[in-house]
């Protein structure tokens, strides 16, 4: 039986990028890790081996660096919109450029000598800050986000009322730790060259702070509350961002029972908890805004 070509594509993965921005003796550092993924007309390279069409990957690797230099690094999100643009608008058998972004954060060190301070930096290890670009050379597909931050909350949070059958064993709780690591993605309504681009640096971090602050804010009957309230709240305060997606595994943390030692282990008094990493409650959910269409993919696993 005769077969043909599918959904096809390539690129250079994770080119780790390192920015120095000299501004007199205080430096600025963008330390990205891009990959690159481009599609189109590359039907020959696959049937013959033809490769006029390919535009080598140790070329996108090139560009890459090339672009850091000549462009700066303003934004993991321009950046990939400066790529990608190029891609599409420089070879013409490609006609989708694809481009993923990771951000790795780094914080002044503050140095007794300040001005030893203004190049030194240490690892910030809250989060790592994501971006994906995609552009047909007419439209744009802008989605960021992060993972790998957790976060908690020591009160404020109950689960009860749930279904029990003859396999529960779960009691109640009416005061327990919340605790998650965010894993988020969020689609800017910025989609093609005539609207206004947003503020991407300003948008990042307006996006995480309501976040936090719903998370925070949020007494918690169940961890699928807080997830809504928080994709809510970016909804509700910024107007470039339509879809928000989130994946939260539920860090669990069990008191311990202290029975044994002759000693009382009540939240009220200071409990002391087991911290769980696996198995987990997963809890997944896109809140969008209304008049619009999900698109961020179910499983990020695949963004």
């Amino acid at each position: 039986m005769p077969t043909i070509l599918g959904q096809n594509q390539y690129g250079k993965a994770e080119n780790r990028v390192v920015k120095i921005t000299r501004d007199g003796a205080t430096h600025h550092i963008k330390d990205l890790n891009v990959s690159v993924s481009l599609s189109g007309d590359m039907d020959e390279v696959h049937y013959s081996g033809s490769n006029a069409n390919v535009l080598p990957t140790d070329t996108t690797k090139n560009t890459v660096f090339a672009f850091a230099k000549e462009h700066g690094i303003e934004s993991a999100e321009q950046f990939g919109i400066h790529l990608a643009r190029h891609f599409v608008t420089s070879q013409e058998p490609i006609r989708t450029a694809r481009i993923r972004i990771e951000e790795y954060a780094w914080e002044r060190i503050e140095a007794s000598d300040a001005d030893q301070g203004e190049h030194s930096f240490v690892r910030k290890g809250q989060e790592t800050r994501l971006t994906q670009i995609t552009y047909d050379g007419e439209r744009w597909e802008v989605i960021s986000g992060l993972k790998d931050l957790v976060v908690l909350n020591s009160t404020n949070s109950e689960f009860w009322g749930y279904v029990k059958d003859k396999y529960t064993t779960l009691p109640e709780a009416y005061d327990r730790i919340l605790a998650t690591q965010v894993s988020g993605r969020w689609r800017f309504n910025w989609t093609d060259d005539e609207q206004e681009m947003p503020h991407w640096e300003k948008s990042y971090e307006q996006t995480k702070k309501h976040m936090l602050q719903a998370f925070a804010e949020t007494y918690s009957l169940s961890l699928q509350q807080t997830l809504y309230q928080m994709g809510s709240r970016i909804i509700d305060n910024r107007d470039e961002i339509d879809e928000v997606r989130f994946s939260l595994p539920n860090k669990h943390h069990f008191l311990v029972d202290l029975e044994p030692f002759g000693l009382k282990n009540a939240t009220e008094d200071g409990a002391v908890y087991y911290a769980a990493d696996r198995p987990y409650g997963l809890i997944e959910a896109t809140i969008l805004r209304d008049g619009c269409e999900a698109k961020i993919p179910v499983d990020l696993t695949n963004l």
